[in-house]
């Protein structure tokens, strides 16, 4: 009876995600077909929205594999909806990019790796750098950008990035400050974090920052905290 309890327990848990994925993807189709809400902003929408389920996932202690499937499952899901219109407000913007496509696979390798290694909030890290630091940033720019730069083809603002600066170094704080308490190496870590996946981003083309912003913002603070807290690696 107690197993059975459990089991419930935990498939009412992995239950949240895809009611919550569902809940954000249902109000960016409502934004994209009923107001006229600029498509990239419906866009952001969803990117900081689905980024969010890598908290549920870690505090709802959910095991390795349902992150694995599910960053599987979205993969697929976004790559036919660039043939076919099945997620238009996700997809409607205009410039070629595989950026939703490189975050599923994110949130799948990144919760294969820490999870498995039971250090899930550098996953969480990663995850939420993209998700806020990028779509914030993204959201500033275009908005109040006075001051843009342009760096390998890329057009930036100086108020965007600053943005991502900011808030990266934020959330890497205030993940550690829950994991690891008010000590000084919470408040460090976040300095490197924050400087290099500002710059991965800024350089980024075709929608790879989904993928490479929080692959080395997750191994980054991972190696930083580790070696700073003379913490073994494995």
């Amino acid at each position: 009876m107690q197993i059975f309890f459990a089991e419930s327990s935990l498939w009412l848990r992995i239950a949240t995600v895809p009611v919550y994925v569902g809940a954000i993807v249902l109000i960016s189709e409502l934004l994209h077909r009923y107001t006229d809400t600029n498509p990239e902003q419906v866009r952001k929408v969803v990117h900081i929205g689905t980024g969010n389920v890598i908290i549920l996932a870690w505090l709802l202690q959910l095991p390795a594999w349902v992150g694995i499937s599910s960053g599987v499952l979205a993969g697929i899901v976004t790559l036919v909806s660039y043939r076919l219109p099945i997620l238009p407000g996700v997809n409607s913007v205009g410039r070629k990019s595989l950026g939703t496509f490189f975050y599923a696979v994110s949130i799948g390798i990144l919760t294969a790796v820490f999870w498995n290694l039971n250090l899930p909030h550098y996953g969480v890290i990663g995850i939420l750098i993209m998700a806020w630091g990028d779509g914030l940033a993204a959201i500033i720019g275009q908005r109040f950008g006075k001051h843009p730069y342009t760096i390998f083809s890329n057009t930036k603002s100086w108020e965007g990035t600053l943005t991502m600066l900011v808030v990266s170094y934020a959330i890497v704080s205030i993940v550690l400050l829950s994991v690891n308490g008010n000590i000084w190496q919470t408040w460090v870590v976040g300095i490197p974090v924050a400087i290099v996946a500002t710059g991965v981003e800024s350089i980024a083309q075709w929608g790879l920052d989904n993928l490479t912003v929080p692959l080395t913002s997750a191994g980054l603070a991972f190696l930083v905290d580790r070696f700073l807290s003379n913490a073994p690696l494995g």
